[in-house]
């Protein structure tokens, strides 16, 4: 059962252990990123999240705070576009996908040429589509070169 926020805005964590409590319960986070974006988002959160650590990279962050209930990651400017919406690093692989399919071959043509199956090369390309947003070969490498991703 969700119980109404309170007077200054919080929304508390709801309460799974059956338990009545008159007190609020605040969600335990950990803060992910920069020492100065974790400073951020601190001071941006400050009485609406418990925060029960900053760590630098998720892999720490899920090592050293085992009360967390979430993680919050500070966005630092890396990976956004001008709009601000959050854009997803390619892997190398995707990125060579990408150059072959710049070029206009087909899932076959790019599978011969890595060594890897045409169902694997659908799947790069699947991936690649949805960390740039698009739905068509063409317009995934013209959001691409767009981005400084691959040069034609």
């Amino acid at each position: 059962m969700l119980r109404s926020s309170s007077a200054n805005g919080q929304i508390p964590a709801p309460d799974i252990s059956g338990a009545p409590s008159s007190a609020v319960r605040l969600m335990r986070v950990a803060l992910v990123g920069s020492p100065e974006g974790c400073a951020r988002l601190r001071s941006e959160l400050e009485g609406t999240f418990a925060i029960v650590g900053a760590f630098r990279d998720l892999a720490s962050a899920r090592a050293g705070a085992l009360g967390a209930e979430a993680f919050l990651v500070a966005n630092d400017g890396e990976g956004v576009t001008e709009d601000g919406a959050y854009v997803e690093p390619l892997t190398d692989r995707e990125i060579e996908v990408l150059g072959l399919l710049a070029e206009g071959l087909s899932n076959k043509g790019i599978a011969g040429r890595l060594g890897i199956s045409d169902q694997t090369v659908k799947f790069h390309v699947a991936s690649i589509s949805g960390k740039l947003g698009t739905h068509t070969r063409t317009e995934t490498v013209r959001r691409a070169v767009r981005r400084g991703l691959i040069s034609l």
